[in-house]
């Protein structure tokens, strides 16, 4: 990324996740701005974009990871719960204006349907 690194922007950032590692890479170019391996755990990752944090779960370990730096917030053994692919969800996953052009779509579609049937 050409920018420093203190004038990254989350929206700047494409997240992927595989075989125990996590990358962010450009959105408009491509680079790897940085990556992370887990310490524990092993094979596929799971990652969810929760509002400021990114949690990504490897095999029965959860990580909470800065986007922006690639820096462990939290970690999480979620020992007892077993191994396996990993669903993630939170309030925090979208955007409100996401949230807000979801919601208005909807209020138009019903009032759409409201007034055909009338």
């Amino acid at each position: 990324m050409t920018e420093a690194t203190n004038e990254r922007k989350l929206g700047d950032l494409v997240f992927v996740g595989f075989n125990s590692r996590v990358a962010a890479l450009d959105r408009f170019s491509g680079e790897m701005v940085w990556d992370w391996k887990s310490p524990q755990g092993s094979g596929y990752v799971t990652i969810f974009l929760d509002g400021d944090r990114l949690v990504a779960a490897v095999n029965g370990y959860v990580y909470c990871l800065d986007p922006i730096f690639g820096q462990v917030v939290w970690s999480n053994p979620m020992k007892g719960f077993g191994l396996g692919v990993t669903s993630l969800a939170s309030v925090n996953g979208a955007t409100s204006s996401q949230n807000a052009a979801a919601a208005a779509a909807a209020a138009a579609a019903a009032a759409s349907s409201s007034a055909a049937v009338t």
